[in-house]
């Protein structure tokens, strides 16, 4: 992926609160809001096999970059590092993230820094696991 400007989507709550469009940015707010829309759909469409809960509302998805030119640079992470699907959910999230119209190109780094830990699961995960 190319170094130019990226516009940052904070999608680890919830509820993401979607930048305005960097100033110089190629992309207009109204298509940058767009794309979080259907990025966060695409995430919801990604389970963790061992939890019936998908990797959005599991707080696994940790940051999302889209380049001027719709390029998607994913952070995410594992409930565990020694998963015996990590590979496999990479290549799951990488998948949804490029069925979204108008993305480019998708790059999905795994990192563990910070680990994950049931804190970062959104309400509507803790409802499904029974965790209130």
């Amino acid at each position: 992926m190319d170094s130019k400007l990226r516009d940052t989507i904070d999608i680890s709550a919830p509820k993401p609160e979607v930048p305005e469009a960097v100033s110089g940015s190629a992309l207009p707010k109204e298509e940058l809001d767009r794309l979080t829309e259907d990025l966060i759909a695409a995430f919801k469409s990604v389970y963790d096999p061992e939890i019936p809960v998908d990797v959005y509302e599991l707080g696994l998805i940790y940051k999302v970059d889209v380049s001027d030119d719709r390029d998607v640079d994913v952070d995410m992470t594992l409930t565990a590092p020694g998963c015996p699907v990590a590979e496999d959910m990479v290549l799951w999230v990488e998948n949804a993230a490029r069925s979204v119209q108008g993305v480019r190109d998708v790059k999905v780094n795994l990192i563990f820094d910070p680990p994950w830990d049931p804190s970062r699961m959104s309400d509507v995960a803790r409802l499904e696991l029974n965790m209130f």
